[in-house]
Order: C-alpha cells, then sequence, then structure tokens
C-alpha cells in the first residue's frame, strides 16, 4: 500500500479512473485493502471505455467494440498518485490511471498519453513547456426546469446580473470559496486568485504554472472538484461553454511559456515584444486554429460561444496586450514572457487541449513560420480569416488536418471524429433544455 494511504487510515474506499477523450472520468470503486494491487498490477478495462460518447455508450462502428472481441487494455497509475475527493462525504481517495495495450504499449485513444508524445517531441530538444490555465465556471440553481444564479448562502438572494471582479459576489459564496481552495491544498491543485466573471453566478481561477503534464492532470482534477464541491453546497459546478444564451460563456484560457535546458524562458528577448521564437510559436498556433477547432469547441453547445462580440475569439489573430484577439501576448516582465491562447471553452478535454495547443506552437517553431502582422483594436471589427462557425465543419477540418495528422496518432482521430458525429446525430433530436441537461454536469 502507498505511503500516502498509510499516512491516511481514515480513507475507507479508493475510486481508480481513467480520462476517457470527452474528459470524463471512467472508473471503479474499490475497498481500501484492494488498492496495493491496483498500485503495482494496474487494472483492467476494455479499451472501447475511453471512446464512448457523451452518454457513456459504445461508438456504433467502431473497431474497439465488436471487430475486435472488445478486448481490454491495461490501466496503470500515473505518477500523480493517491489525491483525497473532498466532495464525497465519506474519506475517499482517487488514484488517477492511463490505458496501455496488452503488450505494454501507450494506448492511441488514451489523451494523456497524446500529451506525453508532443511533450517528448519538446524534451528531444531540450525544453520543457510551464502551462497555466484560468477556469471560468458557472455556479447555478438548476432545481427547477430554468437556469438560474444560485441564492447567495448569505443573504438568501439572487444576482440577476454580471457582477465583473466583485468582491460582494465572491463573499457570498465565500463558504464555497473556503472549501473549494481547502480542497485545493489537499489535492495539490496550485489554485491561485479567484474573481467574479461577466456572467450572473460566474467566476474564475486561476492555476499557477507549471510542468504541462502536471497543469493538465490539474485542471482534469479541478473541473471534478468543482463539479463535485458544487453539488455538495446544493447547486450545480458548470464548465459548459454556453450555459445561458443572453450571458457570457465560459472559456478556459491557456498560458504557457518553454523553457531550455538551463531553465532559460526561450520566448524572452529582454523586451516587451518577445522573441523570433515566440513569433514562430504563435504562427504555428495561428496555423493550426481552423483544424483545431474540434479540440477547442468539442461539444455542440461549443459553438454557442463562439459568437463574434461576446468575449470569446472567432477571429484568427494576434496581439499584444488585446484580449479580443485569439492569441494574446501578456505584458509584464520579460522573464515571464509567454503566450495565452483565449479560443478554448470550459467544456474541454484538458490534455487534448494542452497537447493541441503546444504541438501547433512546436510545428511553428520546426517549420520556422512567420506570423502576419499583430493586429491592434478591437478583433470582432475586424476583416480577419475565421475559425469553422460550425460543429460538423470543425469535425471534417479535423479529421482532414494534416497537421493534426502529425500531433495526434491515426487511432485517436479515427476514434474521436466517430464519437462526435455520433453525438451529432444524436443531439440534433434533442431541445435547447435537453442539452442543457446532457452538458450542466458533465463537461
Amino acid at each position: 500500500m502507498s505511503e500516502w494511504l498509510r499516512d491516511n487510515p481514515h480513507v475507507r474506499t479508493i475510486r481508480v479512473a481513467a480520462c476517457d477523450l470527452n474528459g470524463q472520468a471512467r472508473g471503479k470503486r474499490l475497498p481500501t485493502r484492494f488498492a496495493g494491487k491496483v498500485e503495482e498490477e494496474g487494472t483492467r478495462f476494455p479499451l472501447s471505455v475511453l471512446n464512448l460518447d457523451i452518454w457513456g455508450e459504445d461508438i456504433e462502428g467502431s473497431p474497439l467494440v465488436f471487430e475486435t472481441g472488445d478486448a481490454d487494455g491495461v490501466l496503470r497509475p500515473t505518477e500523480r498518485g493517491f489525491v483525497p475527493m473532498p466532495w464525497l462525504d465519506a474519506p475517499t481517495a482517487l488514484l488517477p490511471l492511463w490505458m496501455f495495450s496488452e503488450d505494454g504499449a501507450p494506448f492511441d485513444g488514451c489523451p494523456r498519453h497524446a500529451l506525453t508524445r508532443v511533450l517528448n517531441a519538446y524534451a528531444a530538444r531540450g525544453w520543457s513547456p510551464q502551462v497555466a490555465t484560468e477556469l471560468e465556471f458557472y455556479l447555478i440553481d438548476d432545481s427547477d426546469d430554468e437556469l438560474h444564479a444560485p441564492r447567495s448562502p448569505r443573504s438568501g438572494k439572487r444576482r440577476e446580473a454580471a457582477e465583473i471582479l466583485s468582491l460582494r459576489t465572491l463573499d457570498a459564496f465565500d463558504d464555497f470559496f473556503t472549501d473549494l481552495y481547502d480542497a485545493c491544498e489537499a489535492m495539490d491543485i496550485p489554485a491561485d486568485a479567484a474573481i467574479s466573471e461577466a456572467g450572473m453566478g460566474q467566476f474564475e481561477i486561476n492555476l499557477m504554472h507549471g510542468p504541462a503534464m502536471k497543469a493538465a492532470d490539474d485542471t482534469w482534477l479541478f473541473k471534478m472538484l468543482v463539479k463535485g464541491l458544487a453539488r455538495k453546497h446544493g447547486f450545480a459546478g458548470s464548465f459548459m461553454a454556453k450555459p445561458y444564451p443572453d450571458h457570457a460563456g465560459n472559456g478556459l484560457h491557456m498560458h504557457f511559456s518553454v523553457l531550455d535546458s538551463n531553465g532559460n524562458n526561450i520566448f524572452d528577448d529582454g523586451g516587451p515584444q518577445g522573441s523570433g521564437v515566440l513569433r514562430q510559436a504563435v504562427a504555428g498556433c495561428l496555423a493550426a486554429m481552423p483544424d483545431m477547432t474540434l479540440i477547442l469547441a468539442p461539444h455542440a453547445n461549443s459553438y454557442d460561444r463562439l459568437v463574434p462580440g461576446v468575449h470569446a475569439p472567432t477571429g484568427i489573430c494576434w496581439a499584444h496586450e488585446n484580449r479580443t484577439a485569439a492569441i494574446r501576448i501578456p505584458g509584464g516582465s520579460p522573464r515571464a514572457r509567454r503566450i495565452e491562447h483565449r479560443v478554448a471553452g470550459g467544456d474541454i478535454n484538458p490534455y487534448l487541449m494542452i497537447a493541441a495547443v503546444l504541438g501547433a506552437a512546436l510545428q511553428g517553431i520546426e517549420e520556422g513560420l512567420s506570423p502576419p502582422p499583430p493586429i491592434t483594436g478591437n478583433a470582432y471589427g475586424q476583416d480577419l480569416p475565421q475559425l469553422p462557425a460550425d460543429w460538423a465543419t470543425a469535425i471534417d477540418t479535423f479529421e482532414g488536418s494534416a497537421r493534426m495528422a502529425r500531433l495526434f496518432p491515426r487511432g485517436l482521430i479515427r476514434n474521436l471524429t466517430m464519437t462526435k458525429r455520433q453525438e451529432a446525430r444524436r443531439i440534433a433530436e434533442l431541445d435547447d433544455e435537453a442539452q442543457s441537461a446532457l452538458y450542466l454536469d458533465t463537461v
């Protein structure tokens, strides 16, 4: 049994789980006394479990199901080890897993392996990407047929309006945020500042910079934590891209820099503009942006957020200190020079999103690409190339992309596009209320 479990003898049960293509945790519940066996030997699931649709159902025609007899893979613990699950009443721990084939090879359909593949390409150059994420989410009262801002536990009142950077709104939910920060500390999730955002009941929390894989793990675990802890407090916590048609959507902004083998930031040239390598990385991100839109906007509801003029970038462009641009270069100390990728919604799979962004940046560096001039002013008012405007186009573009074929294994591209086409067929039959009910707690 692990040292963590020995130090936490009050933990009575464990969960073992891996992340599927939709970012869902798929796993098992076990008594703690069987933890040592899982740590040493792993456990077995069908390979198809990581390639289910958003309802958790098999993909029709998938080669992972009947064609191969729904064969098992072997799930092994990641380097993260056990983390507590503070949103559950009984003392419980989660052991994150990732999927391997029977012969020990990484499974193509495992999102965490997709990120490892990209990080190995950086490591071959002696480079280490450092990543931070900013996550927007809503607290929602879904106790009847309509979605509302939750009542303040302190006053019992609703605030049916935006409260940008309002301390009063944060304080109204102080019990929730206190529990959330305590839980992040226990789970080793580096939660930094919390702010009240532009939508009613909308908040944002920043996770601090760190190695890219840990940042992806942190983001996956944080989404799970917010959703679970919100329910414990009597409301929903949702990263759905667009819960309300008339309020801002949830974004997930990714900041990244790259350290060389000496710990120097390769994007820093000592000035405010950033290095030539930074501009090549920006060019790579811009060149791949249409092709990777499915990763940044993976669900039907994602495209309700991607409309001009409502704080979600739709034009393919970059800028310095400009939040209307898809790619922003923040100001500040040159030592902290970094790229902020602002397109993704809160509903993404963090492993696939970080892999796509870092992979695109590396392609730009390897190809020596040059970006167009940075824009100034309002990007929404300019004639710019646009992201795919609908889900079907994004699926087709991703499937046929030569750039994505260089980033992701062929099996993952096939499985993801099959998954999304199956979801699109089923979701076309749902009304808006049913779509909200589907996405509210899942994504």
